[in-house]
C-alpha cells in the first residue's frame, strides 16, 4: 500500500503544484520553462508508474463498503462521458467552452464512478484520491478565471465526441485484461 500512496502523493502532489501559484512561479522562474515541464513530466510519469504499480501489489483486502449497484450499473454510461469531457479538454470545442474544465470534471465523474462501484481500500484510496485533486483543482481554476480564450469549432466537438466514445469502448472492452475486472457484457 505504501507504494500506491508514494505514487499519488508523487502524480497527484506535482498535479497540484499550479494551485500553489507562488510556488509554481517560483519554480518557474528558478528552473526556466524547459527544466520546469521536464521536472514535472518525470516526478509524474514516476507517480503514475508507482500507482500502477502499488495498485498491482495491494491486497483486495479490506472491504470499506459494498459497491453500490447503481454505480455499477451507469458507470458505463458515466465512463463514455468522461472519456468525451476528456478529450474535449485539450480541443477547441464548444463542450470546453461550455463547461470550461472538461478535463477535471471527466476526471471527477471517473473517479467517482470507480469510488461508489468499488469497496476495496486500496480502490478507495486511488479514486478517493483522483476525486479530491480534480475538486481541489477545479475550485481553484474556477476561483483562477483559468480559462484560455478560443474560437469553438463543430469539427473539434465532433473529434471530441468520437474519439471519446471510440476509447471509452475500447478501454470498456479490455477492461478485464487491463485492470482484472470486467466492465461489460461484451468485454474481453
Amino acid at each position: 500500500m505504501g507504494i500506491l500512496i508514494t505514487g499519488l502523493v508523487l502524480f497527484l502532489g506535482i498535479h497540484l503544484v499550479p494551485v500553489l501559484t507562488g510556488m509554481r512561479n517560483n519554480l518557474f522562474s528558478s528552473l526556466g520553462e524547459k527544466r520546469y515541464k521536464g521536472m514535472f513530466s518525470l516526478v509524474s510519469a514516476l507517480g503514475l508508474i508507482l500507482i500502477v504499480v502499488g495498485y498491482a501489489r495491494a491486497p483486495s483486502e479490506p472491504y470499506l463498503f459494498s459497491p453500490f449497484p447503481f454505480a455499477i450499473m451507469i458507470a458505463p454510461l458515466v465512463m463514455i462521458i468522461s472519456f468525451i469531457l476528456l478529450a474535449a479538454a485539450n480541443m477547441k470545442t464548444h463542450i470546453r467552452h461550455t463547461v470550461k474544465h472538461p478535463m477535471l470534471i471527466g476526471v471527477g465523474l471517473w473517479a467517482t464512478v470507480h469510488l461508489l462501484a468499488n469497496g476495496e481500500l486500496k480502490a478507495s484510496l486511488l479514486f478517493g484520491a483522483f476525486l479530491a485533486y480534480a475538486i481541489i483543482d477545479l475550485l481553484s481554476a474556477t476561483s483562477r478565471h483559468a480559462i484560455k480564450s478560443f474560437t469553438p469549432t463543430s469539427r473539434h466537438d465532433v473529434r471530441a465526441v468520437l474519439g471519446g466514445i471510440v476509447i471509452a469502448l475500447l478501454v470498456m472492452t479490455v477492461h478485464r485484461l487491463l485492470f482484472g475486472v470486467k466492465a461489460v457484457p461484451w468485454g474481453v
